[in-house]
């Protein structure tokens, strides 16, 4: 990492790939999860509700190729020349037959203007024959596959049901990475009963994977959840970090970072009309923003305090 960049951001790791502007745009393409339909469990994990990712072009009863087109309307006025990743979001989008995924991807692909896919799904849900057909297809296209890792500590895991362990994680990780696709990591920093200090030695642990993308979130409460409800019960239960608590707590997680990972996000933004907390009134870019100005003063960088 150049030491002029506090962290690897994304935009630069796709400046490696592709010669102009690259939007992702995010698709429900009808998937469900084995969290959900009672392979693995019912209603999903504790945190869950897919209505926070969605936007509202992003509806099952429209097609692939209708989500994309309404997706590249949306953001073409800004940049015309702009090409597009084509996100399969929402739910668990290895989960299914492998001739109904190789239709949607490939629908996905023929878009014009659609030059990759990004494929978020569980580490539980990648079979070895989908493996196989994801490397042929990553010979030809722009393909990173995104893991819900969620936490490295199977007592969390198992708290917010997740239904799988850090073993299954790691395994999915190395296997995908092992087949020459860019894979990616997604956590959540808070979960209830995780200190600051187990969740920044979570950094360390994830380091140590061939991840090459990491994208980290505040816990946020969301109406309807599980989550929500044991919340009511049991506050206590929960640290809800505000806003300087948690840049503190990123930066340190940031320091103890590999140093040539690849930082996608470190918050999301919930509708405001589903969100309980912690609502911090700021967008993306204005924490961004923060985070960056605080590193500066305190001369932080991505891998600072890495040890291998």
């Amino acid at each position: 990492m150049d030491r002029m960049n506090l962290y690897n951001e994304f935009p630069l790791f796709l400046k490696r790939y592709f010669p102009y502007k690259v939007q992702k745009i995010s698709l429900n393409a009808g998937f469900t999860c084995p969290n959900r339909d009672g392979s693995k469990g019912y209603g999903g994990c504790t945190y869950c509700n897919n209505q926070t990712f969605n936007p509202d072009y992003c509806h099952t009863e429209k097609s692939v190729t209708q989500q994309l087109e309404e997706g590249k309307l949306f953001f073409a006025h800004k940049y015309p020349e702009m090409k597009y990743l084509a996100y399969f979001q929402a739910y668990t989008n290895t989960y299914g037959e492998l001739e109904s995924l190789k239709r949607k991807y490939e629908e996905a692909l023929s878009v014009d203007g659609v030059v990759g896919l990004v494929v978020g799904t569980r580490p539980d849900c990648m079979p070895d024959n989908l493996l196989r057909y994801l490397e042929e297809m990553n010979r030809h296209t722009f393909l990173l596959v995104e893991y819900g890792i969620e936490s490295t500590c199977n007592e969390t895991l198992g708290r917010i049901r997740r239904g799988h362990t850090f073993e299954a994680a790691a395994d999915a990780v190395e296997r995908t990475a092992s087949c020459g696709i860019l894979t990616g990591g997604h956590v959540i920093l808070g979960l209830p009963g995780e200190t600051p200090a187990d969740i920044v030695a979570q950094a360390g642990t994830l380091s140590r994977l061939p991840l090459t993308t990491l994208k980290m979130h505040q816990l946020q409460l969301i109406r309807g959840t599980r989550m929500a409800s044991e919340y009511e019960r049991h506050p206590e239960d929960f640290h809800l970090f505000d806003v300087e608590e948690y840049i503190a707590l990123v930066i340190d997680y940031i320091e103890h970072l590999r140093p040539d990972l690849v930082l996608e996000r470190f918050v999301s933004q919930s509708p405001k009309e589903l969100l309980i907390a912690p609502d911090w009134g700021l967008k993306n870019y204005e924490f961004n923003h923060r985070l960056q100005k605080r590193m500066k003063e305190l001369g932080a960088y991505q891998g600072k305090k890495y040890e291998m």
